[in-house]
C-alpha cells in the first residue's frame, strides 16, 4: 500500500498515524499520507486504514471495518481535521465483496471513501469518494 501511494504522487508522512485521545484511548491508523495537489501551496491530507480481508468471514472483517473506519474518522475530526480519512483495500476483495449492493448501501450511509489497490503491481486503481 505504501508503495502504491508513493507511486499515486503521495508523500508518506506517518507510518502509522498513532493519536492520544484520552488517557485510555489510543489509536493507530496505518498511514498518513500528503500530496501537493498543485504548484501552489494547497496540499491535501489523507490517512489510510489498511484492510485484508483474509479470514473466513469477508461480512465480519466488514463489519470490524466499518466500526474502526467510524472511529477513526471522528477521531480525526478531533485530532487533525485537515485529514480526509480512507479505507484501503484490495481490487480482487473490492470486485469480489465490495460491489455487493448491500455493501455498496453501507458505504454510502455511512460515506466511507475507499482506496482500492492492485497488489501484486503495489497501484492505486481507484479512489471512491
Amino acid at each position: 500500500m505504501k508503495v502504491a501511494l508513493e507511486k499515486d504522487g503521495w508523500k508518506i508522512t506517518h507510518d502509522p498515524l498513532f493519536f492520544q485521545l484520552t488517557e485510555q484511548i489510543r489509536i493507530k491508523i496505518d498511514m498518513g499520507a500528503q500530496k501537493l495537489i498543485s504548484a501552489e501551496k494547497d496540499e491535501q491530507k489523507i490517512a489510510v486504514e489498511v484492510k485484508s480481508f483474509i479470514g473466513i468471514s469477508a461480512i465480519s472483517e466488514f463489519h470490524t471495518a466499518v466500526g474502526q473506519f467510524l472511529n477513526y474518522r471522528v477521531a480525526l475530526e478531533q485530532k487533525d481535521s485537515e485529514r480526509v480519512l480512507y479505507l484501503a483495500i484490495a481490487k480482487d476483495i473490492y470486485q469480489e465483496f465490495f460491489l455487493d449492493a448491500f455493501i455498496q448501501s453501507v458505504l454510502e450511509r455511512y460515506e466511507i471513501k475507499l482506496l482500492v489497490f492492485h497488489v501484486q503491481k503495489q497501484e492505486v486503481v481507484l479512489w471512491k469518494t
